[in-house]
């Protein structure tokens, strides 16, 4: 159970001013991350690798109150966060120029950012996602942080980090199945230890250059199939290049440009060619606007 809390950390803010390409909803409701919620006021509050933000949206402004802990600088934690050094006006015109399909899934989704989340997180949230529906998932790694992570005092309220391998390192199978992981926990408990074991693997993931050799290495994990694989990549290495396909995704790509009869038979070969051939390197965002269009529209 949690040993560390922490209380009394400087509450700090960052103002984002006249920024076209940031909406809250279309970046925590796009699939690409699962500690960031709704609150009463209809602000959105998310627990990070070092800390909790809220995120709100007043005008033309994008306010990020939060505390993090070590009163590291929000400024630093939010720029690099919300890949905020990157020009998505500029990503937004090049892929809209594409095809006219883009160009309406960017108008929908056009506040969209790629999050830039915290690699071990990652991998093991991806491993929970697969097959299993948003508010499972986010139920999951909530009770996971609450056992095992660190807790936050913020506002008289209680949030968790997300636990670090060496936090999750006594933890059982037993343990993880009764937080309802189900075939997942296996999986989760041996990549923990592989990763506690060598140290490398995630210092090597983020510095490797090669995606392929990068895609390989996580293939390797328990429980990372190429889905997983993808998503990991995307959201927590930046490989703005890569593709994930799932359910919503392959039936996008048939509806607007492969046109099976049956969507089941389209595979996904087909589809990575498909998407290397049109959107090229920047493939992963296009991926984001046309699943986020897909499902919410």
């Amino acid at each position: 159970m949690n040993k560390n809390v922490y209380e009394d950390l400087k509450e700090q803010t960052y103002i984002i001013e006249n920024i076209k390409s940031f909406e809250p909803k279309h970046i925590f409701e796009c699939g690409q991350c699962f500690r960031w919620n709704l609150d009463e006021n209809e602000n959105y509050i998310g627990v990070i690798k070092d800390g909790v933000l809220k995120v709100e949206k007043k005008e033309n402004k994008i306010i990020i109150t939060g505390v993090i802990i070590d009163n590291k600088d929000i400024k630093d934690i939010c720029k690099e966060y919300f890949d905020l050094d990157n020009n998505y006006e500029d990503i937004k015109m090049k892929l809209s120029k594409i095809d006219d399909n883009l160009k309406n899934s960017i108008a929908y989704g056009y506040g969209i950012r790629i999050l830039k989340q915290d690699l071990w997180e990652t991998i093991i949230s991806f491993i929970i996602s697969a097959n299993n529906n948003i508010p499972r998932i986010k139920g999951i790694i909530e009770r996971l942080s609450k056992n095992y992570g660190k807790e936050i005092i913020w506002n008289n309220k209680s949030y968790y980090t997300f636990p670090t391998k060496e936090e999750m390192s006594n933890v059982s199978v037993d343990e993880l199945r009764k937080l309802g992981l189900g075939f997942r926990d296996k999986r989760v408990y041996d990549t923990t230890h592989i990763l506690l074991e060598n140290s490398k693997i995630l210092e090597n993931l983020e510095k490797e250059e090669n995606t392929e050799k990068v895609r390989e290495q996580l293939l390797e994990l328990p429980g990372v199939g190429p889905k997983v694989a993808d998503c990991i990549m995307l959201f927590a290495l930046k490989r703005f290049e890569v593709f994930p396909i799932d359910v919503w995704v392959r039936r996008v790509m048939n509806d607007l440009y492969i046109k099976e009869e049956d969507e089941t038979k389209v595979n996904k070969r087909q589809i990575e060619n498909l998407a290397k051939e049109k959107y090229k390197k920047l493939a992963g965002l296009a991926q984001q606007y046309l699943f986020y269009w897909r499902r919410e529209a």
